[in-house]
């Protein structure tokens, strides 16, 4: 997990919020070093990324561990290459190392 610019805690807002016992216990376990606030504003920055089309993650080959052809549905953007892939157009999904799915480009793996 990319971990964002720390920003002060001066110009950060207290949030109070609800976590069961087990789940703030498995967040400290997780958190290592960093704290378990610090993962869980990680994980926050991380969806909100997602989920507003600002994130672009950063993979190389060797972070694909399989590949599935597909078609586009809609524009695509490769995540090895940055090429455009259109909708429509034929592209590899691959899965990475993570688990995660992602857009390929034909001409990206070798």
């Amino acid at each position: 997990m990319k971990t964002l610019p720390r920003t002060s805690t001066t110009e950060m807002e207290v949030t109070s919020i609800r976590l069961e016992k087990t789940l703030k216990d498995k967040l400290k376990e997780l958190s290592g070093h960093q704290g378990y606030q610090a993962l869980i504003r990680d994980i926050l920055w991380n969806y909100v990324q997602q989920k507003s089309g600002d994130y672009r993650p950063q993979f190389s080959a060797v972070d694909i561990r399989a590949t599935i052809e597909s078609v586009a549905r809609k524009d695509e953007s490769c995540v090895l290459t940055g090429k455009l892939i259109q909708a429509g157009q034929p592209m590899l999904l691959g899965l990475t190392i993570y688990g995660d799915f992602v857009p390929l480009s034909l001409d990206s793996i070798s």
